[in-house]
């Protein structure tokens, strides 16, 4: 019989669950829950930055995503399958007590979003990102920021921890030790929650949390209680070695397997970050740049040791030594909003179906609820539409695609987004089209970004909702960066990538290359720039970066 595996890839919204064969790639049977809590809006608060998700999301999630898979599956598909390979978001760390449980899963912090895991676009550890930036750089010893871009940004690790410890004495008291939401997930599994002795994840630590084996680990303790005395002896409750996605953090333990209707014994692997798996899924090589493009987007490249030599790439998300595929570097970078912006816009022009249709008389309850379902479903259909008719040259808007911060070039979540150039007859079309170039001209900076430090790029595969949902921002992006776009086949990339992973700790493999060669699932659609328009967004890009610059001095002086 063929060997099987589950991909798990936990998202911002959901966790879904893919059953692989190890052997051809074809996915077999999937299964995706929607997290309930965070689906109320539950723990989060947008104006504060504060996004917050409970562990309970993630545990009932990965239940019932698997469980669905399996149902679609033979006795003996299940029967055969060997390992699980998992990816998170990140960072999203969350504090544990001295057994690894999550503080949120405890009585007396069970609705304490402190207690939760910090989702990656939590931002309300500004100010300690800031102070660590400016420490690294000055208190005498080494940049521990330096493989990490040259700047920590409010997302990572270290700069979520500070911030919970100085606002929340309870939590200060009763956190042992912090894991990683991709760490935490493999040790639930395996059995083993012990924050002394699980696999922490190469791919998380080696980006978010400063960790290198040049300085023996995670940053100095000296230099952490520079930061804040309350960082004091973290460092020795939290890990000295890390673990590449390529071995097996131990195996599914007696009480999962029953939960989940699998054999006890089977390889889990560590866990990584979702982008990263996922463009391993997509089909990442040397100089090959995988954009994966949802609510935000994460741009990986992996370069060998010989061409990146000790070269420190500035401006980026980090460069790890097989956090993508191990024995090559991999180079992360991003956007902190790409489909946020359009969902911004939407829920903007939704401001009357929320705030005036409830108080409409002449209505009743349900047709309320339909017409503003119905309503909301087609702005962005529409928007697109009419978006799609317009000439470049048309807009005579330009916009900044800032909306959440800056996550590359140069990490700064202070930064705010703009549109230039409104008058009385901008209508919400020619809005909407400005937003998108804003977003296309973010990808182009990061890409030159990457050329700038002299890191080839030869060809772009794009992977996520928007590459396959999304044809008019899809050819935007192809116009502005003018570099064909391919397109993955499979709509679970993140997934199809653990599940590669599960693969080779699962002995199927010897290593993640030759499990990408037999499992890979091609492309479906190569978009290609239409040659009237790169001259024109050429000018628009430079007028981007022009504003862009103003806007950072602007907020720079106040």
């Amino acid at each position: 019989m063929s060997k099987y595996v589950i991909g798990l890839d936990f998202g911002t919204d959901s966790v879904r669950a893919l059953v692989v064969n190890a052997e051809t790639g074809q996915e077999v049977s999937s299964g995706v829950f929607y997290y309930s809590r965070w689906m109320e809006g539950n723990y989060s608060d947008p104006l504060k930055n504060q996004f917050r998700q409970h562990p309970l999301d993630h545990l009932e999630g990965m239940e019932e995503a698997i469980k669905v898979a399996l149902n679609d599956c033979e006795q003996s598909i299940i029967d055969n399958i060997i390992g699980i390979g998992l990816d998170t978001t990140g960072s999203t760390p969350c504090a544990v007590d001295e057994k690894g449980t999550p503080l949120a899963l405890k009585e007396e912090f069970k609705d304490d979003p402190d207690a939760m895991f910090i989702l990656w676009k939590d931002h309300t550890a500004v100010q300690e990102a800031a102070e660590i930036n400016h420490k690294a750089k000055n208190w005498g010893g080494v940049d521990f920021t330096k493989y990490e871009g040259g700047v920590y940004s409010s997302e990572w690790f270290w700069a979520k921890i500070m911030h919970v410890l100085r606002k929340n004495k309870k939590i200060r008291k009763a956190a042992f030790s912090w894991v990683e939401h991709c760490d935490w997930i493999a040790a639930v599994l395996t059995g083993n929650t012990d924050p002394l002795k699980i696999k922490r994840s190469r791919c998380a630590a080696g980006h978010k949390a400063m960790w290198h084996e040049d300085w023996g680990g995670l940053p100095d303790e000296e230099f952490l209680k520079n930061l804040d005395p309350l960082l004091g002896g973290l460092k020795e409750r939290l890990y000295k070695d890390t673990y590449t996605s390529d071995e097996k953090a131990s195996e599914l333990y007696e009480e999962w397997a029953k939960k989940l209707g699998l054999k006890a014994g089977i390889a889990i692997a560590v866990g990584a970050f979702d982008a990263h798996m996922g463009a391993v899924g997509g089909g990442v090589k040397e100089r090959t740049l995988v954009k994966i493009m949802g609510t935000s987007t994460c741009d990986i490249l992996v370069v060998s040791k010989d061409i990146i030599n000790n070269k420190l790439i500035k401006g980026i998300c980090g460069q790890v030594d097989g956090s993508v595929i191990p024995g090559l570097i991999g180079l992360e970078a991003g956007q902190s909003a790409f489909g946020d912006v359009y969902a911004w816009f939407k829920d903007l022009l939704s401001w009357p179906l929320e705030a005036i249709l409830p108080e409409v008389n002449d209505l009743s309850k349900d047709n309320k609820i339909k017409i503003k379902e119905n309503i909301e479903g087609k702005i962005l259909v529409k928007l697109r539409e009419e978006a799609e008719q317009l000439n470049v040259e048309h807009t005579n808007l330009l916009a900044l695609d800032w909306l959440n911060g800056r996550r590359s070039p140069f990490a700064d979540q202070t930064l705010t987004g703009a549109i230039l150039g409104l008058n009385l007859g901008t209508n919400a079309a020619l809005i909407f089209r400005a937003l998108v170039e804003s977003t296309a001209f973010g990808s182009r900076a990061i890409n030159e970004q990457f050329i700038r430090e002299g890191i080839e790029i030869d060809e772009i595969i794009a992977m996520g909702g928007i590459s396959k949902k999304d044809r008019y921002v899809m050819q935007v992006t192809t116009d502005v960066l003018n570099k064909p776009i391919k397109v993955a086949a499979s709509d679970e990339t993140c997934a199809l990538g653990a599940a590669m992973f599960g693969a080779v700790a699962g002995n199927v493999y010897k290593d993640v290359i030759e499990a990408q060669k037999a499992m890979n699932s091609g492309f479906t659609k190569t978009y290609y720039p239409q040659k009237n328009n790169i001259e024109k967004y050429d000018n628009l890009y430079r007028l981007y970066i022009s504003l862009g610059k103003d806007l950072d001095n602007y907020l720079r002086r106040k």
